[in-house]
């Protein structure tokens, strides 16, 4: 079962890498994949100045409309300061404001697909701004979050 709540999130940077992509006909699954690979082949966490934590964040934003559109998914780290970001990465602010939180037993990659594919059947009046997927690196390290900016 997922948990979901309602939070009031404070705004931050993620700095990674990215890729332009869309949910039709599979390609942000191919897209997202590639992304992972690069970043974990590349060892690019350890490449992210002033990272806040080792959580991998996952961003998806600049929406063209809504999930059935173009987005930008962003790989990479929370950081304590985006000044100074090597031109190679990708920076993307999260906007302070509601949030709503899905809670996912474990990262499996089965698990989140079927997340994803309930919130995109559902009405949740999303905002599109940006929504992340949180794989805590921590003591939760069996689980992941989804975070959807709403209304």
């Amino acid at each position: 079962m997922i948990k979901t709540e309602i939070i009031e999130q404070e705004g931050f940077y993620i700095v990674g890498i990215s890729v332009r992509t869309s949910n039709q006909n599979g390609q942000s699954k191919k897209d997202i994949d590639e992304l992972w690979f690069k970043f974990m082949d590349d060892n690019l966490i350890k490449q992210i100045p002033d990272r806040a934590s080792n959580d991998v964040y996952c961003v998806y934003t600049d929406y063209e409309t809504d999930h059935t559109g173009k987005y930008t998914a962003v790989l990479g780290c929370k950081v304590n300061s985006s000044i100074n970001i090597n031109s190679s990465f990708t920076v993307v602010a999260i906007s302070a404001g509601k949030y709503q939180v899905y809670s996912l037993k474990n990262k499996l990659s089965e698990v989140i697909s079927a997340a994803w594919q309930q919130i995109w059947e559902s009405d949740i009046n999303r905002k599109y701004t940006a929504d992340f997927d949180l794989y805590s690196s921590g003591a939760d390290e069996n689980g992941m979050k989804i975070s959807l900016a709403i209304n």
